[in-house]
């Protein structure tokens, strides 16, 4: 078994309940780890064979730009669209990460995380 890791992709994008979050935005991390079989790409040092990494950049920039109030909802996006993307995937797991977020007190960050 093998895991392919997609690390700190930073986004600025406009999620968020406050209408203001809407029109300012801010900055997001995600993080993928996928369980997948990459053996013959190994072998066979064929890109076809494995995720492509520029794939899932891709798909996470696409549905990050896509405004929702919750990070929750971005996140099962990014999950659903990966997961439809490559069928190799057999375990995946998303963090989306809001750095600063707009709250009555000294937050450095809040993430979710979702394993499918």
């Amino acid at each position: 078994m093998h895991k392919i890791l997609v690390e700190g992709i930073k986004v600025y994008a406009y999620h968020g309940c406050l209408e203001e979050e809407g029109r300012i935005g801010a900055n997001y991390l995600v993080d993928v780890v996928m369980k997948t079989d990459f053996s013959l790409a190994a072998q066979t040092d064929d890109l076809t064979k494995t995720i492509d990494y520029v794939v899932v950049y891709e798909i996470i920039k696409r549905q990050m730009a896509i405004r929702s109030k919750l990070i929750e909802q971005v996140g099962q996006r990014i999950v659903d669209e990966l997961k439809g993307a490559f069928q190799s995937i057999q375990e995946l797991e998303v963090k989306v990460t809001k750095l600063n977020p707009p709250m009555n007190g000294n937050v450095e960050r809040v993430s979710i995380v979702i394993s499918a």
